[in-house]
């Protein structure tokens, strides 16, 4: 089973989601990607992107240019890009990431 981090409290189990103990936002650190629900999955990724240290993250113009370029790329598929493997919402969120394929 994945384990919870839940801030403030202390490391709980999936089966406490599974046991409907869902009154908190829980997030998986030793969970696979196939183990989580999509919203579960999609809320980590965006609050991994929120935690990140301002200094490192692109600003929201730039953020938003580099995914425009990726969402009229031919390898966007369900938020990868199928060239070189990326989340493209976690490349695009680092400032000094650059597109593997030269296109931002």
């Amino acid at each position: 089973p994945g384990i919870f981090f839940v801030p403030g409290d202390d490391f709980k189990v999936m089966e406490d989601i599974v046991l409907g103990e869902q009154n908190e936002k829980k997030h998986c650190l030793k969970c696979l990607l196939r183990e989580m629900d999509k919203e579960a999955y999609m809320e980590n990724l965006y609050d991994y992107i929120q935690r990140l240290e301002e200094d490192i993250k692109a600003d929201q113009a730039l953020y938003e240019e580099r995914l425009s370029v990726c969402k009229a790329c031919d390898y966007l598929e369900a938020g990868m890009c199928r060239a070189c493997g990326c989340f493209v919402e976690l490349r695009a969120v680092i400032k000094n990431n650059v597109c593997s394929y030269e296109k931002w």
